[in-house]
């Protein structure tokens, strides 16, 4: 078991988004004489085996109309497999997914999270399990993603293992959010800081513990985690029994992460979190959301099978 694991200028866009995962599941127009075709599944596949799993997302910037491109991480951990990957998605196909090269540091293992840097198109916040961040540039003509530099979050520990990383514009001050994952009895947690990426340093961060309700066994309580433009935390939790699984997952408005006015980050969890949508079997480890709309994209790390995407109203964004 493997237990290490666009920014758009309209509302419009976002839409075509979601339009373009959705057709891309399902075959093109056909003469109105013929049958018409069955809805199309949930889930789109974006590859099979163990290596093709998706542990992060984030949308890029630049897509033209009808066509997103998603930056995916994955937790591979041996070489020559793959770290980082683009996925295009346009109406009528499938998606179209092109590994990236990694430049700039030693290849990490187990990529867990990732997130855009907001406010800085093309760069891009990787984490690993074990708490070393990566800050990256996108260079989408090279086929390539470099590393700009990299830090530790505050308070890693050899016992950790973090699954979920997200920023978050508050004002003039970027917030970092990052989650151990928990395990059954022991719950997730969430940190929260200031971020200066320049100097990769963080403030003192704030500590909150988060329980998933469901799924109940083989629990990690915290997958991943997005910010939402309000300020909301939403939160993936993920059941898995094992490389062939079942997989369950379900996905949970967890509370809020604000900065007041003298600068301290805020973290508010939800005592009994708001249920948003049950998954089953798929793990979940992945949230994007499109910016200037309620549309997200939820994707998945189901082990041998591989990986998958959904796209969904509201959910994590």
């Amino acid at each position: 078991m493997r237990m290490i694991k666009i920014r758009y200028t309209a509302a419009a866009t976002a839409l075509a988004c979601t339009a373009a995962l959705v057709a891309a599941q399902s075959a093109t127009a056909r003469p109105t004489h013929r049958p018409t075709p069955a809805p199309a599944p949930a889930w789109q596949k974006v590859g099979d085996g163990i290596t093709s799993g998706i542990s992060g997302l984030a949308v890029v910037p630049g897509s033209r109309a009808g066509r997103t491109d998603l930056l995916a991480a994955r937790d591979n951990k041996d070489p020559g497999e793959n770290r980082l990957a683009l996925i295009r998605l346009r109406p009528g196909d499938r998606p179209q997914v092109r590994p990236l090269a990694w430049r700039g540091s030693r290849i990490p293992v187990d990529l867990e999270a990732l997130d855009a840097v907001p406010g800085r198109p093309g760069e891009y916040v990787a984490l690993a399990s074990d708490g070393t961040g990566y800050h990256l540039r996108l260079d989408t003509g090279a086929g390539a993603a470099r590393v700009l530099g990299t830090f530790t979050v505050p308070g890693a520990s050899e016992d950790d293992n973090y699954e979920g990383f997200a920023l978050s514009a508050q004002g003039h001050r970027l917030v970092a959010v990052w989650a151990d994952r928990g395990e059954d009895s022991r719950p997730g947690t969430l940190h929260a800081a200031r971020l200066d990426l320049t100097r990769r340093a963080f403030s003192a961060p704030t500590t909150a513990t988060f329980r998933a309700p469901y799924p109940a066994e083989n629990v990690r309580h915290i997958s991943d985690l997005k910010i939402s433009a309000s300020g909301a935390l939403k939160v993936s939790a993920a059941s898995d029994h094992g490389d062939d699984g079942p997989f369950d997952s379900a996905l949970y408005d967890a509370g809020t992460v604000s900065v007041d006015g003298r600068g301290t980050v805020r973290l508010s969890v939800r005592k009994a979190p708001k249920p948003l949508g049950r998954y089953a079997g798929h793990k979940i480890e992945a949230l994007a959301c499109l910016p200037h709309s309620r549309h997200g994209v939820l994707g998945t790390d189901d082990e041998n099978v591989g990986g998958a995407l959904r796209a969904v109203v509201g959910g994590p964004c």
